[in-house]
């Protein structure tokens, strides 16, 4: 016994993750937040389709690159038009049985791209440290300085 999705479709789809510029580290969570997949881009993950009984699937993807800031997105499944193919050709039985408890009522996308912004020098200065020599502290400041031995 099968329902009409299940016999057109799949419950696990390849998804293409790419980012610009190429070389991001990348990891995968799904909807409870337990990373699935990590890779470097591009790359093609396998990532199923469903999340339980009625449920589709939501991924969130990460990408991380030195020197640019991270970026997320959200990989979301939806609705198979061959869901609606149980009408005719799966009954009552695919259209509320076999396609939701296999995930295969629903799809995802192809592909998810992310483009890093590169990290600017104002968003580095919270997290660097100046020297500077004596002769370039204001003299009115020199008298609040504490000397270390």
């Amino acid at each position: 016994m099968s329902g009409c999705a299940s016999i057109v479709s799949d419950s696990q789809y390849p998804v293409s993750i790419s980012s610009s510029p190429e070389g991001a580290n990348f990891e995968v969570r799904n909807r409870a937040g337990v990373v699935i997949h990590s890779g470097s881009t591009p790359s093609s993950v396998s990532l199923k389709s469903g999340a339980g009984y009625f449920k589709g699937e939501e991924y969130t993807i990460t990408f991380r690159k030195e020197g640019f800031a991270d970026k997320q997105t959200t990989l979301r499944s939806s609705l198979d038009g061959w869901y609606w193919g149980n009408i005719i050709f799966g009954g009552l039985i695919g259209m509320l049985a076999v396609d939701p408890a296999t995930g295969a009522m629903y799809k995802l996308p192809e592909d998810t791209a992310a483009t890093l912004a590169p990290v600017t020098a104002d968003t580095k200065a919270a997290d660097s440290l100046t020297l500077i020599t004596l002769d370039q502290v204001p003299e009115h400041l020199r008298d609040q300085l504490i000397p270390l031995d």
